[in-house]
């Protein structure tokens, strides 16, 4: 089991965005995890953390674009694939709405790569904000 050059190259080109969209976005609250919304914000980076995890062990397992070509022949995957993007979307609405077009547009193509990877990062870097306006409405 390994992985093939396409896989590796786009893990690195994550972990380079992540890096980058961290270091960009740093604050003292960033790892804090205090407050009345400190559990769900650890949450937050826990599931990241583990799905990035299982995501990086599956591409160990099995070739990413062979497997997208196999689901993508079936109706449910399609079916699966539209609704991934459709929720990716309103993700991209969210961004837009926390932080305005600029950044959005930064974030459009690791968003489109990486799908709910890019998303749940952003959600853990920009927690704070997010909950604020929430919790505003």
């Amino acid at each position: 089991m390994r992985i093939g050059t396409s896989g590796l190259v786009l893990w690195c080109l994550y972990a380079a965005f992540a890096v980058f969209a961290v270091a960009t976005n740093w604050n003292a609250t960033t790892l804090d995890f205090s407050g009345p919304l400190g559990g769900i914000k650890a949450l937050v980076w826990f599931v990241l953390l583990g799905f990035l995890g299982y995501s990086v062990y599956c591409s160990f397992q099995e070739n990413f674009f062979r497997s997208v070509r196999s689901i993508v022949a079936l109706h449910w995957g399609r079916q699966v694939g539209t609704d991934l993007y459709l929720g990716l979307f309103i993700g991209l609405l969210l961004i837009t709405s926390n932080e305005g077009i600029i950044v959005t547009l930064v974030w459009l193509v690791p968003t489109l790569l990486y799908a709910n990877l890019a998303m749940l990062l952003y959600v853990a870097i920009h927690f704070d904000s997010l909950a604020a306006k929430l919790m505003s409405l």
